[in-house]
């Protein structure tokens, strides 16, 4: 690695954190399991398999438009157990706390993680507390686990993009990032916008119920669609071909990122998510997303290619290409 300290752009989920995982973390802790790089692990156990994720936030601010820290970690943790085509059980939280953090502002949170995980259909079962001196972190860390079941035919993973595949999106992309900055900056707006952050499992199911053809599911959080491409163009080695216009974009988000130089593909969602799927089950898994009110604005954006392995190409809305490549440094820091 090039750096001698970290910085925030190991944590943005594009090319220098993938460099601190690919070149530090995943030598040392190496196996066949972790070097799948997926949103979670999927666990063998006597014939039944498992997929396990953890993930910790951050984000500032801690309250926002559409959700809080709470109902984001449970959310978060559920998706990326979801994305594993496995149905989420059971969740673990950790939390450490500033000195001094308000109590009631504490509660308020516990309360929406709790009516978070009764929406998702999952169980908080373990936990642990820290609290550490003022400014030794800011305010509230959550970490959550989770574990979850993967029924029985179901092959869900970043190496399993085929040529030809059809690229399906949930709905419009930016929204949660988008949020986090405008209120972190007190910027105001004459149209609202908020966070998208939801719980997909109820979705990942019923797609997943009309039958073979599924193939990679992904949550598009940090480094956003542009980058959760390029993870499983580069995974599949496969190339990538998506239609700019129809990429879903809520038209206040598109403003706010024009005018402060965001790219959306790039911005962070916390409520959506990406299937790559075979050409004959594409349509019958766009209507089933679309019966679904988080997935009532999916759009076929694009197809997996046999050509240029690895890369992303976009058609641009007036007619020419541009290379997508992954997220380069850091947008906006704690976003999750």
């Amino acid at each position: 690695m090039n750096t001698e300290r970290v910085l925030l752009d190991h944590g943005s989920g594009g090319k220098i954190s993938h460099r601190l995982t690919t070149e530090l973390l995943l030598p040392l802790f190496n196996n066949s399991i972790l070097a799948e790089l997926h949103d979670g692990a999927i666990l063998d156990l006597g014939g039944r398999r498992l997929a396990f994720s953890t993930d910790s936030f951050t984000v500032d601010p801690l309250f926002f438009p559409g959700g809080d820290i709470g109902e984001l970690a449970v959310n978060g943790t559920v998706n990326d157990v979801a994305m594993c085509g496995a149905v989420p059980l059971f969740l673990s939280s950790a939390l450490i706390i500033e000195e001094g953090f308000s109590m009631e502002d504490l509660r308020r949170i516990l309360e929406s993680m709790q009516r978070a995980a009764t929406i998702a259909g999952v169980q908080v079962v373990t936990g642990d507390t820290k609290v550490v001196p003022r400014g030794a972190v800011d305010r509230l860390f959550i970490n959550t686990s989770g574990i979850g079941l993967i029924p029985d035919g179901v092959q869900i993973g970043s190496r399993r993009a085929r040529p030809g595949d059809r690229i399906l999106l949930s709905g419009t992309i930016a929204d949660h990032g988008m949020t986090i900055l405008t209120r972190r900056q007190g910027l105001a707006f004459e149209s609202d916008i908020a966070s998208d952050t939801a719980a997909l499992n109820h979705l990942v199911q019923k797609i997943l119920a009309r039958g073979p053809g599924v193939h990679v599911l992904r949550d598009p959080t940090r480094g956003g669609v542009g980058t959760a491409l390029n993870e499983i163009a580069a995974a599949s080695g496969v190339g990538m071909r998506i239609l700019e216009e129809r990429i879903p974009l809520r038209d206040p988000v598109a403003g706010i990122c024009e005018l402060l130089g965001f790219d959306p593909l790039y911005v962070a969602n916390e409520g959506k998510m990406l299937v790559l799927v075979a050409p004959e089950a594409a349509d019958a898994v766009l209507e089933e997303m679309r019966r679904d009110p988080l997935g009532r604005e999916a759009c076929q954006i694009g197809e997996v290619l046999a050509e240029r392995p690895g890369q992303v190409v976009m058609e641009t809305r007036i007619g020419g290409q541009r290379i997508v490549d992954m997220l380069a440094g850091e947008q906006l820091p704690r976003i999750c």
